[in-house]
């Protein structure tokens, strides 16, 4: 039954999607939404970098002044 229903909504799809992005504004939805996904990626993918630089802004700082000190921690 799943399958039947699976099969059938996947053979109907291209037909509904396919007048909607042969129009231009369509066509421009898509874009737009496919833009708005590469930046809610793109800031989740910022917020970790962000994190993991300051991490090792810190780590080096200390290591830079445990060197300092004399103490060799490397």
């Amino acid at each position: 039954m799943m399958s039947l229903l699976t099969s059938a909504v996947t053979a109907f799809a291209p037909m509904q999607l396919g007048g909607l992005l042969s129009q231009p504004l369509g066509q421009a939805l898509a874009v737009i939404v496919a833009i708005g996904l590469v930046i809610i990626i793109g800031r989740i993918a910022l917020k970790i970098a962000w994190r993991l630089v300051t991490i090792a802004a810190v780590v080096v700082g200390a290591l830079l002044l445990l060197s300092f000190f004399g103490i060799s921690v490397l």
